[in-house]
Parts: structure tokens; C-alpha cells; sequence
């Protein structure tokens, strides 16, 4: 009996069609609605599974299906491409390979994923968000069952032996900031809610080009619940929160109804898997404000004021959400949790180099030909990235420069290029990884412009609190502005001397990253792309790190945590 007469029998095809917005962007549900309405009218029973996406952005919408030796790729698939999609046996996979100018095989074996190393995502684009069932049956809640088993101290040296460090961008160690937090007493509570300790996840992702937060809440929201319970356990905290942006309400809503199953099913709630431990976990949508990604305004969010930073001491880990003790961690530190106890830490970390270990989903963005999410280990290079995995830029024309790690990231020129990613070999030459947002810019680009557009960003999103970055970012707006008026060197000479003045107080004097990581781009454009500027190569400045840069100013951003 062939497959369609098997499917007329009962049993229904199944296919798959991504739920990520990258893909509702480009006409995903009009597609999954066309594929249901053409196998009707072929009296084909079929069932539409909405994933979340594997993170090949260029091929969206991604149609898969069931073949003989694992799923069949499609893309990007166009609700136009739907009917000769049928018309070529689509529903009839099972059998075999499918003759269609979009067929791309089966998926796993496209270079793109072949050549990763996906451990935290796995997942994404194979299961159904949406359902605790199928998490369940992809190795889910096996880093949980192993945590329920161990003492807090336990779980705490598990990740401390990972190298797991903050992949919001600081890169702070994650298991000594879990040991803080976990060893911190509680406060007296005073007028507020009763002392505890509190589990805060950071997915306010506000870097441009960034969006692998958005792809694990959208496609694979139980394995963030997953990593959050086992931090509860760990440092003793009781209440959870997941600070998403409100700017992304699909990420909203699929973690809202996957708190709700996973709550109904016993991993979160009064009684943990049964140990008679307890976490809740909630969400809360964000202020809209960039700035709010930085954890102390983020907590002054979460507690109902304004987001505005704090000053530091005293740590959040010490005085945080609501006076007491907070772990925040960004989205990618909590998901890379689970893999670590379900497969222990010596797995975990013998991925990477030096201090970097594990290992990172780099984002590929801007003017680029294969966009979309890569998962490798730390020691890859930029060159790798763009070219061998993104092809170049989308334009057909050279690259010329690379921002890494958000608008407040560095830009790279060639000459950089090949520099192993590791968070100690971008502090050396000036650079950040960051969020591991990775942003193409052409030949066409002007880099005085770019440079520009970093410190309005900075004078537009700063909370305003210190006087470095409110008024810093705004007279560095009107100082690029005078470089590229200036008819004559000497004049513009000044004005450049200012301009690296001027960085050099926003970066010792900031209260925080916003201001504190403005001038990166601002320098870095300033000293490999002079001749943007108007002026001769010769005026190139120094490379590395601005002199004095702290360390929370080498890797962290205002929009993430670590």
C-alpha cells in the first residue's frame, strides 16, 4: 500500500512548518493554511506540526517532512510553491526523495547544521514548542531529574566545572555568581514581600542583529524552564521571573503557555518533580526600554519604577529584586544548564579554548547571504562565520567591516578577521563578543555614519541617571558632525582629539555599559576606517582596548545580562 493510500486509511501525514517569527515574517502561516488546504482537496489526512526554526533564515519558511531516513527539507516555500509541491509527492516522502527545484534533502545533511555544533539548540526546529509531550521525548527534563537528586552545592559545582560563563556578553562566571546568590543571606523584609531568594532570566534581547533569546522562547521554551528550575534549586530560590521584551509577543506568549503546562505537569510548582521543593516562575513583559536589559534597571522594572541603573556595590547577588538576594542570568546562561547536568560538566567542557568554554549560538545578520543562528564552540573565527556559513554579504560586494556584539560592539576590519573568538582574545584587540550578534556591512558602508548612529543611540536610550552618557553621547553627536564639516585638517585634528577625549570620559565614567561601551564603535571606526572620517590612513589610532576599560566594559551590554 503507497503512503497516500495509507494516509486515506487513517493515518496522517505529518509535516512541518516553522512558528518562529522569522518565519511568520516571510508567510510561514499562510503556507502551513495552503499545505492543509491542498492535501484536502486531495482527501490526504495530514497533520501540521508548528516548530520552532532550525535558524536557516534565508530558506524560511522551512517545510519539513517525514522521509525515509530522516526529514526532507523544503525552502523557502512560498504559498505559490505549495500546490507543485504536492503535485511532486510531497505527501508521498515517506517513499522517497521528492524531484522539486526547492527540495533540499534531508535536513540534517545541509552544510549549514552539518557543520555545527548544536548542543543548546539541539532542538530547535525539531520539536513542537508547544507541547511538554514532545520536549519529553527529546531528552527533556533529564538535567532536572539529575538536580532533584543532587544537594544545591552539588548542582552549584556541576556548572562552577562547565566554564560555563554568562553568555549575555560579561561573561562572568555562571557557577560563582549561582554561589554567591546561594550562600547570600536573606534580608530583613521591611515594608516589602517576605524575604527569599529570587531566580531572574534577562531575555530583554535588544542588541540589533541578536535573536537567539527569541528563538529559544519561541522554539524551545521548556528547556529555559528546565535551566531555571535547576537554578532555583541550586541557590534556594522559590520565585522565578522571565523579563522578555515587549516587543516580542509571540516569545510571550509561548513561554506563558509553556510555564502553564509545565506547572500543570509538576515541574514547577509547590512540589519540583515530586522533591517537595518549591519554584514558581512567571513572566513579565518588559518597559520597552533598551536600557532595561542592564539588571539593575531591569530589577527597578521588575520592582514598578523607571528603569534606571544603580550604582554597584551592592551586587544584585547580594541586594537585589526587592532587597533580596537575585540570580539573573540571561536566556542562553539558564538553557545551557540542562545539557550540562543531564551530560555533566567534563562533557560541556571540552567544547571550546583558553577560558571560553562550551559553546556559543552566533547570530549572522546585516548584509549577508545566508543569515540565520550557528552554534560552535569558542575558537572559530569571524572570517568562518561570515564567509564559509553566511557567503558574504547579500549585496554581492566585498565585506568591509563586522560589528560583533551589538550596537556597541567593535567594528572589525579584515586584518581581524581571523583572531580566534574567545572573550580574552576580542578584550585584547578591542573587540567584545558580546551576545554573539554578528552584524555584515559592505563596502558601501560609511563608517563615520555608523559611528554617529552609536552615539545617538546612546543619547536616545540612555536612562539619563549619570552624566557621561547623557551628555557625552549627545556632544559626541554634534563633534562627528563637526569632524565631517571641517574644510581643514588642522580643524578637524582638534575636533578628533576631542572626540577620543570625550570617549575616554564616557568609558571611566559611565555608571554602567551604556555609556561605559559607546565609544567602541566610535573608536574602533575611528582608528581602522580613518579615511570615513576624511582623514589620511596615517591618523590611524592605536588598536585594543581603550586604555583603563573595566571589565564589565569589555563584554557586557546594557540590553543583556551575563
Amino acid at each position: 500500500m503507497n503512503a497516500v493510500a495509507t494516509a486515506a486509511a487513517g493515518t496522517p501525514r505529518r509535516l512541518y512548518v516553522p512558528r518562529d517569527v522569522a518565519a511568520l515574517a516571510v508567510g510561514a502561516d499562510t503556507v502551513a493554511t495552503a499545505l492543509a488546504a491542498g492535501a484536502k482537496r486531495r482527501g490526504v489526512p495530514v497533520e501540521i506540526v508548528r516548530t520552532g526554526s532550525r535558524g536557516l533564515f534565508w530558506l524560511e519558511p522551512l517545510v519539513e517532512c517525514d522521509g525515509p531516513a530522516g526529514r526532507l527539507g523544503f525552502g523557502p516555500v512560498t504559498p505559490e510553491a505549495v500546490e507543485s509541491l504536492l503535485d511532486a509527492g510531497l505527501l508521498e516522502a515517506g517513499e522517497g526523495a521528492v524531484s522539486h527545484a526547492l527540495a533540499l534533502g534531508p535536513v540534517e545533511d545541509l552544510p549549514y547544521l552539518r557543520a555545527q555544533q548544536r548542543l543548546t539548540f539541539a532542538r530547535m526546529g525539531v520539536v513542537d514548542p508547544r507541547s511538554i509531550a514532545d520536549y519529553a521525548a527529546h531528552d527533556g527534563w533529564t538535567g532536572l531529574r539529575r538536580a532533584l537528586a543532587l544537594a544545591p552545592a552539588e548542582i552549584v559545582t556541576e556548572v562552577l566545572e562547565s566554564g560555563l560563563r554568562g553568555r549575555g556578553g560579561a561573561a562572568f562566571p555562571t557557577g560563582v555568581k549561582w554561589q554567591t546568590v546561594a550562600q547570600a543571606p536573606l534580608r530583613p523584609a521591611g515594608s516589602g514581600p517576605a524575604p527569599r531568594r529570587y531566580v531572574v532570566c534577562n531575555a530583554d534581547e535588544g542588541d540589533s542583529g541578536t535573536f537567539s533569546d527569541r528563538m529559544v522562547m519561541e522554539g524551545d521554551p521548556f528547556m529555559l524552564i528546565e535551566g531555571m528550575a535547576i537554578a532555583g534549586l541550586a541557590v534556594g530560590a522559590t520565585q522565578g521571573y522571565v523579563y522578555i521584551r515587549s516587543e516580542y509577543p509571540h516569545a510571550i506568549a509561548t513561554m506563558t503557555e509553556a510555564i502553564r503546562q509545565a506547572t500543570a505537569a509538576g515541574w514547577l510548582g509547590e512540589d519540583v518533580g515530586g522533591s517537595g521543593r518549591a519554584f514558581h516562575l512567571e513572566v513579565r513583559k518588559a518597559a520597552g526600554s533598551y536600557v532595561c536589559g542592564e539588571e539593575t534597571a531591569l530589577l527597578e522594572s521588575l520592582e514598578g519604577r523607571r528603569g534606571l541603573v544603580r550604582a554597584k556595590p551592592p551586587l544584585p547577588a547580594l541586594v537585589g529584586l526587592f532587597g533580596q538576594p537575585t540570580l539573573v542570568n540571561n536566556v542562553i546562561s539558564f538553557a545551557a544548564v540542562p545539557m550540562i547536568l543531564a551530560r555533566g560538566a567534563a562533557f560541556y567542557r571540552d567544547f571550546g579554548v583558553g577560558r571560553s568554554r562550551g559553546t556559543l549560538p552566533f547570530q549572522l545578520a546585516g548584509n549577508v547571504r545566508r543569515g540565520g543562528l550557528v552554534e560552535l564552540a569558542f575558537g572559530v573565527t569571524l572570517r568562518q562565520l561570515v564567509e564559509d556559513f553566511g557567503g558574504g554579504t547579500a549585496s554581492g560586494r566585498p565585506v568591509k567591516a563586522v560589528q560583533v556584539g551589538g550596537p556597541l560592539g567593535a567594528y572589525l576590519p579584515p586584518s581581524q578577521w581571523d583572531v580566534p573568538i574567545d572573550y580574552e582574545e576580542y578584550t585584547a584587540i578591542g573587540a567584545v563578543v558580546g551576545h554573539g550578534g554578528i552584524v555584515v556591512h559592505d563596502d558601501t558602508a560609511n563608517l563615520a555614519g555608523l559611528a554617529r548612529y552609536a552615539m545617538e543611540f546612546c543619547a536616545i536610550e540612555s536612562c539619563g541617571k549619570c552624566t557621561p552618557c547623557r551628555i557625552g553621547s549627545t556632544r559626541g553627536v554634534e563633534v562627528i558632525d563637526r569632524i565631517a564639516a571641517s574644510a581643514q585638517a588642522h580643524s578637524r585634528d582638534g575636533q578628533v582629539a576631542l572626540l577620543r577625549d570625550l570617549c575616554d570620559t564616557m568609558l571611566h565614567g559611565s555608571l554602567c555599559a551604556m555609556g561605559g561601551m559607546t565609544p567602541y564603535p566610535v573608536l574602533s571606526a575611528l582608528d581602522h576606517y580613518p579615511e570615513d572620517f576624511g582623514l589620511p590612513a596615517a591618523a590611524t589610532g592605536p588598536a585594543g582596548a581603550p586604555a583603563g576599560a573595566r571589565p564589565e566594559q569589555t563584554g557586557a551590554r546594557p540590553g543583556q545580562t551575563v
